[in-house]
């Protein structure tokens, strides 16, 4: 037991290193970081090359010369990524800032690809420390202790920075209030640039100290990313003591999981080790239903608005209407529009079912002002769903699918149930994420789509563990290619044309008020929090239909639907389009989903290539696709086209 708790400690160590950087970045910037893991990345594949190439001649020198020499590069780099990319941002919303540095992850992990090959990279040994300690009966590795130290003295270093040198009086200043240090002097641009800096080259320090623990892989920078944004939202966003603890009772946790095994508690068997894939994200729930912003943090302010945000969605026009209508009709002209080109109804699907899934998310965003990391939790929840009560349908109703009739009422079964049961898990989250507010609630909303991944990654019973569930097609007219595109296109369709309504009836325009004016609305008697969990289950069950769609156009589930890379798609998709219109998530699914099958067939490098397009459309049109015609306009006084505030 004691050998699993300070190893344990050893990673907490690691995890406090890297999350620290994060805390730090956020404190000051604002900024959610999701490149932070691709910076630790990089850190240790340069690592591993410094090393290999400095041990030869230097010995231990070598190594820990290769370990700093990785974290001065990072830092380098985090101070570029700071001056090119995120100073173009600060004025923006924070979803553009994260949709940024989500970008920035692409661009790296292709970049890695380019320098060092797909291949992993097995790193050296710290030489002199490739041996054990055994005090008693311990066994552990000598490097660990030499981690334990380091997490100790870079704790007391920052912490020596922050409260003994006029930086780090400036640097908790602009932490604690970031106005009040802009007006006595402090050089904003250059605190920023330099905190990123250090923030990146913890990030960098981190990565490459795991060089004798594990191989550099391209997988590594979403594989600690989620546990860092963890460690720094238990703790408290900006809150260096946060991080140490935070990092430290995560480690101990987990460490105690693998050592207490399979316990029995009233003849239920629990194996405590399966628990290890998502612990953290169970106690960052309970922390933060406790106490909203951390152990250690304090309220942050409400999120800079949007441009739909400050401006009223734009009523329905009859211009506007007999375009959508022109459209649908053309959609439905598809099949023999395409001829024999099989594979753009294929695409055709993919789009309208990512049009679906990133309208449902437009719902919280957009006129529910609710930021969620975490979507894909519904998506999944009805694939699973409808997969799960497929076999059922065909037990109860057997030889309904074999008609062309029967099909159809099959899979509408088979989508109920993937909505009921997406809108159950959207009830129980929402009831719990919209008590927070801010970063605090759209990291809530990545913890429940992490637990919901990790029961669905290990319940090999029910759902087929990591390999999923297969056999899942669509039966008689459905059958066809030209049939369940006409099927998906709609239901897609009616999902598009509720929103429509409602969005623009009684139920949309209070939505509205609520996320613009809450205390206005309260003041009125409207039922704030009813009204915006009503917006949250109505995203879940649209989630969820698209989830079902996705499993009868592939003909399987498995864990992947509700990772984390598909809850970025939807936000990518949602931002690419635009918060100004209800079009704006199915024009930005069509781009993108057009677009990576595009580069993915035509360059190795296909995920840079996309991370470069979003940065461009971020940077150069802010608004999305639907803002795009408004380019080169002069915006009219208090209605800014840049998505910034008014003046």
């Amino acid at each position: 037991m004691l050998a699993q708790l300070l190893n344990g400690l050893a990673s907490a160590s690691s995890l406090f290193l890297l999350s620290l950087g994060l805390t730090l970045i956020f404190g000051v910037s604002r900024v959610v970081n999701f490149a932070h893991g691709s910076l630790a990345m990089l850190g240790l594949y340069l690592g591993v090359t410094l090393a290999q190439a400095l041990i030869p001649l230097w010995g231990a020198l070598g190594f820990w010369g290769a370990v700093a020499g990785a974290a001065l590069a990072v830092a380098v780099v985090g101070a570029l990524i700071e001056r090119g990319v995120l100073r173009r941002l600060y004025g923006s919303p924070e979803l553009f800032q994260l949709v940024a540095t989500f970008a920035l992850v692409l661009i790296i992990r292709d970049a890695t690809l380019a320098a060092w090959g797909a291949d992993d990279r097995l790193g050296p040994k710290a030489p002199g420390l490739t041996g054990v300690l055994a005090p008693g009966t311990l066994n552990l590795p000598s490097y660990d202790f030499v981690l334990m130290a380091i997490g100790l003295l870079v704790l007391a270093g920052v912490q020596w920075i922050m409260t003994s040198t006029r930086w780090g009086l400036q640097l908790r200043a602009a932490t604690e209030d970031r106005e009040m240090a802009l007006a006595v002097g402090v050089d904003e641009r250059r605190l920023f640039t330099q905190v990123f800096a250090l923030g990146a080259g913890l990030a960098g320090l981190a990565g490459a100290l795991q060089m004798p623990r594990e191989p550099a892989s391209l997988a590594y920078d979403l594989q600690v990313v989620a546990e860092a944004f963890v460690v720094t939202v238990v703790g408290g966003m900006g809150s260096v003591i946060g991080a140490f603890v935070a990092a430290m009772m995560i480690g101990v946790v987990k460490a105690a999981c693998v050592a207490l095994g399979t316990v029995s508690i009233g003849g239920l068997e629990l194996v405590l080790p399966k628990l290890t894939l998502v612990i953290e994200f169970l106690l960052m729930a309970i922390v933060l239903a406790f106490r909203p912003w951390g152990l250690f943090g304090r309220p942050v302010a409400p999120p800079r608005a949007a441009r739909a945000e400050l401006n009223p969605l734009p009523p329905p026009t009859r211009r506007g209407g007999l375009l959508l209508a022109a459209g649908v009709a053309a959609l439905a002209l598809l099949p023999w529009l395409a001829g024999d080109m099989a594979y753009v109804l294929v695409l055709a699907v993919d789009v309208l079912i990512a049009g679906l899934f990133a309208a449902s998310l437009y719902v919280l965003m957009g006129p529910g002002g609710v930021h969620s990391f975490g979507h894909a939790a519904f998506l999944g929840l009805g694939a699973y769903g409808g997969a799960l009560a497929a076999p059922l349908v065909a037990a109860v109703l057997p030889g309904l699918g074999d008609s062309g009739l029967g099909g159809i009422a099959s899979i509408l079964l088979c989508l109920a149930a993937g909505m009921l049961l997406a809108l159950a898990g959207a009830a129980v989250f929402g009831f719990v994420v919209l008590r927070a507010a801010g970063v605090y609630a759209a990291m809530l909303t990545l913890a429940f789509a992490q637990i919901t991944w990790s029961v669905a990654f290990q319940w090999d019973a029910v759902t087929g563990g990591s390999n999923g569930l297969f056999g899942f097609w669509p039966q008689g007219w459905l059958a066809t290619r030209e049939g369940y595109y006409w099927f998906v296109l709609a239901v897609a369709g009616a999902g598009g044309l509720l929103l429509r309504h409602l969005m623009h009836a009684p139920f949309g325009l209070t939505l509205r008020m609520v996320r613009d004016a809450p205390l206005r609305a309260e003041s009125l008697g409207l039922p704030v929090f009813a009204v915006r969990w009503t917006a949250f289950m109505l995203a879940g069950a649209l989630a969820g239909a698209a989830g079902v769609l996705t499993v009868f156009a592939k003909g399987s589930v498995a864990p992947d639907l509700l990772a984390i890379p598909r809850s970025v798609d939807a936000l990518v998709m949602v931002l690419l389009g635009g918060l100004q219109s209800l079009a704006g998530p199915w024009l930005g699914a069509l781009a993108y989903t057009v677009g990576q099958d595009f580069l993915a067939r035509a360059t190795e490098y296909w995920r840079a290539a996309i991370g470069l397009a979003m940065l461009a459309v971020i940077l150069l049109a802010p608004g999305g696709l639907t803002g795009v015609r408004r380019l080169g306009r002069l915006a009219p006084a208090g209605r800014p086209d840049d998505g910034r505030a008014p003046r």
